[in-house]
């Protein structure tokens, strides 16, 4: 990671689109990076985890039921046959047969665009480190010409961490909180993180503070009303994550 990443400049967006475009597109397809691209947004979150033959694609839940006409556990089926599930028909007719999107299509559309991209690792129960390094492997060799933006990888898990670090120590990465557990600040250390990111009720002067004194960045998710964004921009956070692409102007 660069200098300015690790050091004293952040080199990402203050605003970030939760998984595409919050709620307005079926989250973590490329409509939802289209739409969000269209309000203005620079920067995305998405979720990232590995099919049964090893390909890493977008998908929030373990589950498939929620956001695609599929069933079961997503984890446990090949790329062929997830490649043909509809996930847009549940948001709304709009986005009917809109597809899961694999991460190396989303690289290639933020790259095209001069984009960046926060990967959320989201492994399926029990492959936390395979997962972790999986994703990591994919995402050194998808930025490896695009270096000026690379991608932040995080995860509630710090396993997944740990296997992101052995994968790609260059990739800087994040650790995802909710809540303030004892010995966060020295868990982000020793995974070699560069920020935390927390649900945004936890964050408050002393957190930050306490945050900064480990060297570390702060971003909060999921920030949708304007008295709470306001509070986070008055406590100087890093990065906001936010599904309201409608409400907050990303140049803000």
């Amino acid at each position: 990671m660069s200098e300015e990443q690790a050091g004293g400049l952040w080199a990402y967006p203050r605003w970030i689109a939760h998984r595409g475009a919050g709620k307005l597109a079926p989250e973590n397809t490329l409509a939802a990076f289209r739409l969000g691209a269209s309000h203005g947004y620079r920067m995305y979150e998405c979720d990232a985890k590995l099919s049964a033959d090893g390909v890493v694609f977008l998908l929030h839940d373990a589950t498939l039921e929620r956001t695609t006409n599929g069933a079961g556990v997503a984890g446990n089926r090949d790329w062929k046959e997830l490649s043909l599930l509809d996930a847009g028909s549940w948001h709304s007719r709009a986005f009917a047969g809109e597809p899961l999107a694999t991460l190396e299509a989303v690289a290639h559309h933020c790259q095209a665009q001069g984009h960046w991209l926060n990967i959320e690792i989201k492994p399926t129960p029990g492959t936390e480190l395979t997962t972790g390094r999986a994703v990591a492997e994919t995402a050194a060799k998808l930025w490896s010409t695009d270096t000026a933006r690379p991608p932040l990888l995080t995860s509630f898990q710090p396993d997944a961490l740990r296997g992101a670090r052995e994968a790609a120590l260059n990739l800087p990465r994040g650790l995802l909180l909710d809540t303030l557990w004892d010995g966060w600040r020295q868990a982000a250390q020793d995974l070699a993180c560069v920020a935390v990111v927390c649900n945004h009720a936890l964050w408050d002067r002393p957190s930050v503070a306490q945050a900064r004194e480990a060297g570390l960045r702060t971003l909060a998710y999921t920030v949708n009303d304007e008295w709470a964004a306001q509070r986070l921009l008055d406590l100087g956070l890093d990065s906001i994550i936010t599904d309201r692409v409608d409400l907050f102007p990303p140049g803000r």
